[in-house]
């Protein structure tokens, strides 16, 4: 049972507890997350763009949306995006991605690709965050396009002025 302390002289007496140490600061344990089928599944956004990923120990094809990669994304400013977590890591023939990519256009449907690439990564291998969130990759870009206002052109642009 807890003591009841009446006096100021027994509030100290009772006060004496060990502090916890402030060097035992617990930082979260990342760990591996595959399903049944020995894969890592993580979501990437980016604009308008949503990007399901999933990756799994394999010789190294990207396939986006039942393509190969190099088909979807024509330019190779858009593969080069794709890839650049693997890069980073030094995983580009150690891993099958097959990505699901819908909304936004080419370019935003590549970053949501690599974004979901490199999440699904730290879930295949944890260790990789560090290198993955040093680079920016798994960090979730917000800018989005801004609304279009009533009384406007576009989202900022008035109509031409004239005076007459």
């Amino acid at each position: 049972m807890t003591e009841t302390t009446k006096s100021f002289a027994g509030l100290e007496k009772s006060a004496t507890a060990p502090a916890p140490a402030t060097d035992d600061r617990s930082r979260p344990v990342h760990v591996q997350k595959i399903d049944a089928h020995g894969r890592a599944y993580a979501t990437g956004k980016r604009k308008n763009a949503v990007a399901r990923v999933w990756v799994k120990p394999g010789v190294g094809k990207i396939t986006i949306n039942d393509r190969d990669h190099e088909t979807y994304f024509a330019r190779p400013v858009l593969q080069m995006i794709l890839k650049q977590p693997l890069v980073t890591a030094n995983r580009a023939s150690q891993y099958d991605i097959i990505a699901t990519v819908s909304g936004g256009g080419l370019s935003g449907q590549a970053g949501a690709v690599r974004h979901g690439l490199s999440k699904a990564l730290t879930y295949y291998e944890p260790e990789l965050r560090a290198v993955l969130k040093k680079e920016g990759f798994l960090t979730r870009d917000p800018r989005v396009v801004e609304r279009k206002k009533y009384g406007k052109a576009k989202a900022r642009r008035s109509f031409q002025f004239s005076k007459r």
